[in-house]
């Protein structure tokens, strides 16, 4: 990675939670000569701030792209998926001022707006998922970027005052996303992102998003780093 030292975290279950926490324990005893950076808008101010602004310029420029192709207007839904929330805090941004529904899609196992509670972790106050006496939990997905207990500060916000919901996707829906979009199109998305294809299709001609509905989905990533992992476990169905 252009010359960085990667180092792989043995600690606690091993997951983005654990990665944080050694990456803060890092900074905070060697701030004289260390810069801490994260890519998810999560942390302390004024890191979850800095990513949602940097990831925004793919919200504006999405939005300015459906009005070209929609004859001004805007799309009646954007989704996108939700760990930590940086792919979506940046699409949102381009949209929270238009009347486009939005739509962020948790992992099952996590959930943190479904399932968590105000709390704080990682220096931010958010929705965590916490026992009843403030334990943080762990939270489990086929994703390794969504297997995160909370969410970004913004989106604990939206979903609060209503402007942005949030839903979930399970792992079996995830890989049968993950199969659809590579068979159909031929863009084989990270699993991530394969939850926000996943409520697409599962709620696709229903009330939730009637047919004619206009869609704006954000891909946060190529499943390139997936593809073993998910001919492992299709695999495994074929010979079960």
């Amino acid at each position: 990675m252009l010359g960085a030292e990667v180092r792989s975290v043995a600690s606690g279950s091993r997951t983005l939670k654990d990665a944080v926490n050694e990456a803060m324990r890092e900074w905070v005893a060697t701030v004289e000569t260390t810069h801490y950076c994260l890519g998810s808008v999560m942390g302390p101010h004024p890191f979850p701030y800095m990513v949602r602004q940097l990831q925004s310029v793919v919200g504006h420029e999405a939005r300015e792209q459906c009005r070209t192709v929609l004859d001004g207007r805007d799309p009646d839904v954007v989704v996108a998926c939700i760990g930590g929330g940086s792919n979506a805090a940046g699409t949102f941004a381009g949209f929270a001022e238009t009347p486009a529904r939005l739509v962020g899609v948790e992992a099952a196992g996590g959930a943190a707006v479904t399932h968590g509670v105000p709390g704080v972790l990682h220096g931010m106050y958010s929705r965590l998922l916490q026992d009843e006496v403030g334990q943080i939990e762990e939270a489990e997905s086929i994703s390794a970027g969504l297997d995160y207990p909370g969410l970004g500060p913004e989106h604990a916000h939206l979903a609060a005052i209503g402007r942005a919901e949030y839903t979930t996707a399970n792992d079996a829906e995830v890989l049968e996303a993950f199969r659809l979009l590579s068979h159909t199109e031929g863009i084989i998305p990270a699993l991530e992102s394969a939850h926000a294809v996943a409520w697409v299709t599962r709620s696709a001609g229903t009330d939730d998003l009637p047919g004619g509905s206009t869609v704006l989905l954000t891909l946060s990533g190529r499943g390139d780093k997936d593809v073993a992992q998910v001919r492992e476990i299709f695999g495994h169905q074929r010979d079960a």
